[in-house]
């Protein structure tokens, strides 16, 4: 998840030397973007109806090489607890996940075990964890035992479902939350044997007001910490609560990426871990035809994106803006044309957000319009023409490779045919173009009205 920071954009020499100003309108403050990459979360959770199929390879380093690694292919090797089990199956899985199978084993063994994984949203790491959390309770302590982290009060709402699901035929076990809001009276103790909160709040039920005695925790997860350690102050809290639990108090720690900040905290908070790494696949723009359109300004571009416009709406297209403003305006601009547009911005509220995007699969609207920040890690399947009206930048202004490869891989999907489509309206925007062309050595043609009978056949 490549953070899209758009803060302190200054004038840049294009490749001629020549000053070409950043967009006015790049008004995202670093906070905006970290919201975002929980309200991203979140999103992705709220628009799920069933589990990831990833194709990455999963790649397990041990603690200790030397014993036995095995995964599992069902839920009943796993010997759990037959509510849990029951819970399981109501739950709609079958068989294990990916992660699942490599995770489960290591997270349920005896002496329990340590472990940092990396797995993206809809692999199903949550039930994995909510499952190791719920067979490690004692039911008939009425202490906590269990703890999670989640970076924000939505978040561990959406977990918090989850162990109420999965704990439905286990009805001796009981959750508290540990979030802003929930007052329980001083010096009072907490009967529920697991609790999910966020780091601010867990720390003072902890420490100040003694709800928690941390001493008796067995399962420490901490959910998300690529988004937790975006937050200010989160870190520190989430360190601060590890430092009072017992040194066998069980440490898992999740993650969907993995940079440096990512792994000096994981290494601070979770010791002698096993670790379960997503090997990064090549994804391959083979399938997918590019073109370039050569404008002058925001409204050539406009009128451009009309002309090719019906020869698209047979399918579905996103279309890619720099900003929440260009956005606004655009899809503001295609409606007036009488077209079926949707917006998705970063003001909307997640559950609006996820409102727009079933209406979208639903084929409701043609054409999706959008910011990068919104529609990271949304999968459209039937999508088969994506424009960028603005090239994806990096915050310097040079080219953002791995956005531009995870916009246009949206179409192309599967094996079918896509299209891609870039707006250039400058000497920098076609410098940009030239960089993303060399990076992934794949020629961008121009686009001529011949092309467009060619993209007609493609999309029909």
């Amino acid at each position: 998840l490549s953070t899209l920071h758009l803060k302190d954009e200054k004038a840049k020499p294009d490749a001629n030397g020549a000053v070409v100003k950043a967009d006015d309108n790049v008004e995202k403050t670093e906070d905006e973007e970290k919201e975002d990459r929980a309200a991203q979360s979140l999103l992705n959770k709220l628009i799920r109806s069933n589990l990831v199929d990833t194709t990455n390879q999963v790649e397990v380093l041990q603690r200790d090489p030397t014993s036995p690694l095995y995964s599992v292919k069902s839920f009943e090797e796993l010997r759990l607890k037959p509510q849990l089990l029951q819970g399981v199956y109501a739950m709609g899985f079958n068989r294990p996940s990916k992660i699942q199978e490599n995770a489960l084993p290591m997270m349920l063994a005896e002496p329990p075990q340590n472990l940092i994984a990396q797995s993206q949203s809809g692999t199903g790491k949550t039930a994995a964890f909510v499952l190791a959390m719920l067979s490690r309770v004692e039911p008939g302590n009425k202490y906590p035992q269990c703890l999670c982290l989640s970076p924000t009060y939505e978040l561990a709402l959406q977990t918090g479902k989850v162990i109420e699901q999965m704990g439905n035929f286990y009805p001796e076990l009981k959750l508290a939350y540990a979030v802003r809001g929930n007052k329980l009276e001083r010096g009072q103790k907490i009967s529920e044997q697991i609790v999910i909160g966020t780091p601010g709040t867990v720390l003072d039920w902890c420490s100040k007001l003694k709800f928690i005695d941390p001493k008796k925790i067995k399962v420490f997860v901490l959910d998300e910490a690529d988004v937790m350690i975006a937050t200010q102050g989160h870190q520190d809290q989430s360190i601060r609560i590890q430092r009072m639990l017992p040194r066998d108090c069980q440490m898992l720690l999740f993650s969907a990426t993995f940079e440096d900040s990512v792994w000096k905290f994981a290494q601070k908070v979770v010791p002698d871990p096993n670790i379960i790494k997503l090997k990064r696949e090549e994804e391959t723009l083979d399938t997918i035809k590019q073109y370039y359109v050569l404008c002058n300004n925001r409204d050539e571009k406009f009128r451009a994106l009309c002309n090719i416009y019906g020869a698209i709406t047979i399918a579905q297209a996103m279309i890619f803006c720099h900003t929440r403003k260009t956005a606004g305006w655009l899809a503001a601009e295609l409606s007036r044309e009488g077209h079926q547009v949707a917006l998705l911005s970063g003001e909307m509220m997640v559950e609006q957000r996820a409102a727009v995007i079933e209406r979208f699969r639903e084929g409701k609207e043609k054409v999706l319009v959008t910011t990068n920040v919104c529609a990271r890690g949304i999968d459209v399947e039937q999508v088969s023409v994506v424009i960028n009206f603005d090239l994806p930048v990096d915050k310097d202004g040079n080219p953002d490779n791995e956005t531009y490869l995870h916009r246009i891989g949206r179409t192309g999907r599967f094996g079918k045919r896509g299209l891609a489509i870039n707006m250039v309206d400058s000497k920098h925007s076609m410098n940009i173009l030239n960089r993303i062309q060399e990076h992934f050595n794949k020629k961008i043609n121009k686009l001529d009205t011949d092309d467009l009978d060619e993209i007609e056949k493609i999309n029909n």
